[in-house]
């Protein structure tokens, strides 16, 4: 009885040891999870046995990782807000080729902030007075002026024209004599429709070129050019030596407009830059202030009017193309050029002339007259003696 009562102590022993293990998490192969507390066999004779406090762990919010700011690519700065243009702007077209559409721009930028002044795009790239049969510019131009939807022309042209021209079925070769009649020819309808429907126009000369060849035949239809222009009154931006360097050689760069260095051209060595055609641009409005004035349309100045001159037979143009024509003609003597004078021809060839005032001029006059000066003789001291009367 007693081996049996000892057993059974034994076995209670082993089953308290093991579910006591199992409490702290403690198993036969080693530590276990943390488990909840099971009540033993010593709970239910003795009651249950006070465990110790463990001490409570504050508990903490998760650390959420600090987002992510993912910095935007850099940008140019915002464009400058384009301006409603008044209702009676002055509307400056600009007309020729794809360098005209380079010029067309940068007006556009530079007349962005004044209401006064539209800028339309009427180039067309790859045009020229050359070969009509591609772009007629002297038909466009009429449906222009029949419409009547510009002020001012503004033309930058001939990119495209050192090619053949086909005349009265006739082919002339380039930059020849009687290719140089043809093309002026067109250049003087082109210019004989503005006159006629008085629209001012602002004809920007080429530039040099990084090839020699084409850069000298350039040159020579710019020159053509600007003869048809100022024989037309009309107002000739010639821009040829601002894109020189001090060499006199083509200059893939310069100053711009403020100064600082810049590229001026494109890799093409034909076409703007940015700020390239920006300088253009401020040359050109040079001109065009001269007829756009204050958002009124088209504001000239008659350097003849209230004179007798006013009514003589005269083109339509106004302002500075107009004097140029007047002056070519004798009409108007510019203040800053001395006229030649006719005493230098009588005189020419004849060293015995003494030119300039001798002083003693004014000892020999008599007294009173008005080269005297007070300085002169009396007459009666130049009687000989003895000459007197009875």
């Amino acid at each position: 009885m007693r081996r049996q009562f000892a057993l059974l102590l034994v076995v209670l022993f082993a089953y308290a040891a093991i579910f006591s293990g199992a409490a702290v998490g403690q198993t036969l192969f080693g530590p276990a999870r943390p488990q909840v507390h099971h009540q033993t066999l010593f709970d239910f004779l003795f009651g249950p046995r006070q465990q110790p406090q463990q001490q409570q762990q504050p508990q903490y919010a998760p650390q959420q990782a600090p987002p992510v700011v993912r910095r935007a690519p850099p940008q140019l700065p915002p464009p400058k807000p384009t301006i409603a243009k008044a209702q009676g702007a002055t509307r400056v077209a600009v007309f020729g080729d794809s360098m005209a559409v380079d010029v067309g721009k940068a007006l556009d930028r530079f007349y962005a902030d004044d209401p006064t002044v539209a800028i339309l795009q009427q180039a067309v790239p790859s045009s020229g007075f050359a070969r009509p049969d591609y772009f007629d510019w002297n038909k466009a131009l009429a449906k222009q002026i029949a419409a009547n939807s510009f002020d001012i022309a503004v033309v930058m042209i001939g990119l495209n024209d050192r090619q053949t021209i086909n005349a009265n079925g006739t082919s002339l070769k380039s930059l020849t004599v009687d290719w140089n009649s043809a093309y002026s020819a067109r250049l003087r309808q082109f210019l004989d429709q503005l006159r006629a429907a008085n629209k001012p126009v602002v004809w920007i000369g080429l530039p040099p070129m990084a090839g020699p060849l084409f850069s000298q035949a350039m040159s020579q239809i710019s020159s053509l050019q600007r003869l048809a222009v100022l024989a037309e009154g009309g107002q000739f931006v010639d821009i040829y030596d601002r894109f020189l360097d001090e060499n006199g050689d083509y200059a893939q760069s310069g100053p711009d407009v403020n100064g600082d260095q810049a590229l001026m051209r494109r890799s093409d060595g034909i076409h703007f830059a940015s700020a390239g055609a920006d300088k253009v641009a401020y040359y050109a409005s040079q001109s065009i202030r001269l007829f756009a004035h204050g958002g009124t349309g088209l504001a000239v100045v008659d350097p003849l009017a209230g004179t007798d001159a006013a009514a003589m037979l005269r083109p339509p143009f106004q302002g500075l193309g107009q004097s140029t024509l007047l002056q070519l003609a004798g009409a108007v003597v510019p203040l800053n050029i001395a006229a030649p004078r006719a005493k230098t021809l009588i005189e020419a060839g004849s060293p015995d002339v003494v030119s300039g005032f001798d002083v003693k001029q004014m000892l020999e006059a008599p007294v009173g007259r008005a080269d005297a000066f007070g300085v002169g003789i009396t007459p009666q001291a130049s009687i000989p003696a003895g000459a007197g009367g009875h």
